[in-house]
């Protein structure tokens, strides 16, 4: 029974060095001082290949990075590159472990096949060669190197598949017989160095046994993979051991061919299966793509895109679907539009229609209402009460001009930088005789410095003068708080009253036009149902945030965020919206809970501001 033994290991040497005597200093000095310079240029060297490394690496590096980027965000982005690309990964990771498996079962099949064929060969071999010497009739030296050299010869050269060689060497600690004159011989080129330690191990310790181990051959200049197979054979008296050694460069040559083939089959095919997948990804993923490339134009208002239909498939049936779906929409949105039109015309075209007969009225109403002291109570009473409808009727009459410009696009911003403060303050003392009469202080709270911001200081006047009146009149006679704060790129007015406050159902519709909180509620400061809506269009042209907070029985707070400069962005407003004095019922003077947001109203909530930097000024 064979076994196989270990590689070989190669053999290790060395020289002894002299060292020079006194005779050699300066010589040796000399030496010392080339051997400094050498390591100075070297060192030199060193740093400047290493310059060159960082300049090749600083400017191929954001090359690098923007090819990254590119990657990603076409990973990101492109779902049929998404798709190919992960099937060629898929598919080479596949073919790597397929084609690895193959060429290591390919590989072993051929050792096994040349390893069968090499121990026959040798067991062949080895046979004739221990007959010829048990037949031999020689007894001087040349005889003796004459047989061995003729009968090794005759063992080595091409086997019926692979080239034979041969290494024949004494067995070590024999008592050397006086007729021993053959000790190693071996084919060209070949020494016993070339067996492995652990076959020659194996075969002095055995009997009659055969053993084989892999093997490096040196052929000309270069290294071949090989089997040495060994045996003992006995010459007069001696025991020798006999290897035979099987180049298999043939086979390795073979399996190269063989994996070559794999791997170039495998890449061509990983190729056709790229194609294949980008070809049916393509088929799948452009009606998609085309699909969103219409919807994106049919948001951008290009209504009359439609899908190309091809085919009766899946695809055609989707796409049909779309454009009909598209076709649909088209109309309807048509219809709307021209009904808002039509409504926006009608708005405006009665707006400017009534103004004229609403002049006349209100002169004569005018005159009646100087003149009421002449009339009998009945007739009094009737005159005031006509001069305050007409003036309720202009008021209503002008907040519908406006909100017709808004719908028809034509609002104009006329913006110039001038003092936010000096804007409040007149509408405070605008606001003084309605908080007076309602039993109301306004709380004022501001910066010392002025405000500049650039603004349509008409428009931020009536926003401000819509939220003070209101909380004036929600306010139930409690104080009303105004704080303004100010930070690099915004500048924030919050206005506070304790009064009803607005619960979630309400909130929904705070700033939709022509709508009350309580529509039994009499309205004493006139309001047309409009002044929120306005203030909330008024915002829209300053680039602002207009944003509510509320909860029933603690009140509203309404926080106005202005950019200082028309081209600078809000990022988070100076004020706080939810209000520090905010209450939950059973404990008074703290922060809402979590749970209890339930029962109030959050709109467009934004980052808190600092606290005010004025104490608080009283307005009666």
């Amino acid at each position: 029974m064979s076994s196989g033994a270990g590689q070989d290991s190669p053999s290790q040497g060395g020289d002894e060095a002299n060292v020079p005597g006194p005779s050699v200093t300066p010589g040796l000095r000399h030496v010392a001082f080339r051997a400094r310079i050498w390591q100075r240029r070297a060192v030199i060297v060193a740093l400047r290949v290493a310059r060159l490394v960082r300049t090749g690496v600083r400017r191929f590096l954001p090359g690098l990075r923007y090819l990254g980027r590119a990657l990603q965000q076409r990973w990101r982005r492109s779902l049929q590159f998404r798709t190919v690309l992960t099937t060629l990964m898929l598919a080479v990771t596949s073919f790597a472990v397929v084609g690895a498996y193959l060429s290591n079962q390919i590989a072993n099949n051929l050792f096994q096949e040349r390893l069968t064929q090499a121990e026959s060969e040798t067991r062949y071999n080895v046979k004739q060669v221990q007959e010829t010497f048990d037949g031999a009739q020689v007894t001087d030296q040349s005889s003796v190197i004459t047989l061995v050299s003729d009968t090794l010869s005759a063992v080595e050269g091409r086997g019926s598949v692979i080239q034979r060689r041969y290494v024949f060497e004494a067995m070590p600690n024999q008592t050397k017989p006086r007729n021993r004159w053959v000790e190693s011989r071996a084919s060209d080129q070949l020494t016993v160095s070339v067996i492995p330690p652990e076959l020659r191990k194996a075969v002095q310790e055995s009997g009659k046994d055969q053993y084989w181990a892999s093997t490096v051959i040196p052929v000309g200049t270069e290294d071949r993979p090989g089997i040495a197979v060994g045996n003992k054979v006995t010459f007069n008296g001696t025991v020798y051991e006999l290897y035979l050694i099987y180049d298999l460069n043939t086979a390795q040559q073979t399996l190269n061919e063989i994996q070559s083939v794999l791997w170039a089959g495998g890449a061509v095919l990983v190729l056709l299966i790229g194609a294949v997948a980008w070809y049916v990804t393509r088929n799948v993923v452009s009606p998609v793509s085309h699909a969103a490339m219409v919807s994106e134009k049919l948001a951008a208002g290009q209504l009359q895109e439609r899908m190309v239909v091809k085919g009766e498939d899946e695809v055609a049936r989707l796409g049909a679907s779309f454009n009909h779906m598209a076709a649909s929409l088209q109309e309807q949105i048509t219809q709307l539009a021209t009904l808002s039109q039509m409504q926006q015309r009608f708005v405006s075209d009665v707006s400017h229609e009534l103004r004229t007969p609403l002049t006349t009225v209100r002169m004569a109403a005018e005159v009646l209402y100087d003149a009421r002291d002449d009339f009998d109570p009945i007739n009094k009473r009737s005159a005031e009460l006509l001069y305050n409808q007409v003036e309720r009727f202009q008021s209503l009459l002008s907040d519908l001009l406006e909100i017709s410009r808004f719908d028809a696009g034509v609002a104009v911003l006329d913006a110039e930088p001038e003092d936010l403060l000096q804007v409040i303050a007149h509408v405070i003392e605008g606001a003084a005789p309605v908080a007076a009469e309602y039993g109301s202080k306004i709380l004022y709270t501001a910066p010392d410095d002025a405000v500049i911001v650039e603004m349509d200081a008409r428009r931020i006047d009536r926003i401000l003068r819509n939220l003070i009146l209101n909380a004036v009149e929600h306010g139930e006679g409690k104080p009303v708080t105004v704080t303004v704060a100010a930070n690099e790129t915004a500048v924030g007015v919050s206005v506070r009253d304790h009064g009803i406050g607005m619960d979630p159902s309400q909130a929904a519709r705070v700033f939709d036009r022509f709508w009350r909180a309580d529509p039994a509620r009499a309205r004493t400061t006139g309001g047309s149902g409009l002044g929120l809506s306005i203030a909330m269009e008024d915002t829209k042209l300053h680039h602002g945030w207009l944003q509510a907070w509320g909860r029933k029985g603690d009140g509203a707070n309404f926080r106005l965020t202005l950019p200082l400069r028309q081209d600078g962005e809000i990022t988070e407003s100076p004020v706080q919206l939810e209000p520090r004095d905010a209450t939950i019922p059973g404990a008074p003077g703290t922060i809402p809970a979590e749970q209890d947001y339930k029962n109030m109203l959050l709109l467009q909530t934004g980052a808190a501001g600092p606290a005010p930097v004025r104490p608080p000024e009283e307005t009666p």
